[in-house]
């Protein structure tokens, strides 16, 4: 893991990877955001980490795999459970906690903007 070497970046499928494993390590031991995730989402970790780590694939290195439309999906939750500020905070703190802690350079100040940007507009779109 990243850890040993703090100074890598999020530039690579193998790097994204290790952050979407991190990043979630910590998502699923949160009492709050675990359940969101396993339980009213049902998602099967073994499926969806592929598709994650696509997602950011996507947004950090031009990757054409992803082709699902987030809001619908967050819509679709959203309506089963309601997202708070609160929730869309934690998972923001998390994943910036998550970066610093394993990356460093451009593509992870990039993801980070990214990051912030999602929460922000879904947190808007849900409660608008």
């Amino acid at each position: 893991m990243s850890e040993q070497f703090p100074n890598i970046d999020m530039d690579s499928p193998e790097r994204i990877a290790e952050f979407v494993a991190a990043f979630y390590q910590r998502l699923l031991a949160d009492e709050r955001l675990a359940p969101i995730f396993v339980e009213v989402a049902g998602i099967d970790i073994r499926e969806h980490f592929p598709r994650i780590q696509a997602y950011w694939e996507k947004l950090l290195l031009g990757s054409s795999d992803y082709q699902r439309h987030t809001m619908n999906i967050h819509r679709d939750l959203h309506g089963k459970q309601a997202l708070t500020a609160e929730d869309f905070q934690r998972w923001l703190q998390y994943f910036h906690d998550t970066a610093d802690a394993h990356f460093a350079g451009p593509k992870t100040e990039r993801a980070k903007m990214i990051a912030s940007r999602i929460a922000a507009n879904m947190e808007k779109a849900l409660h608008s």
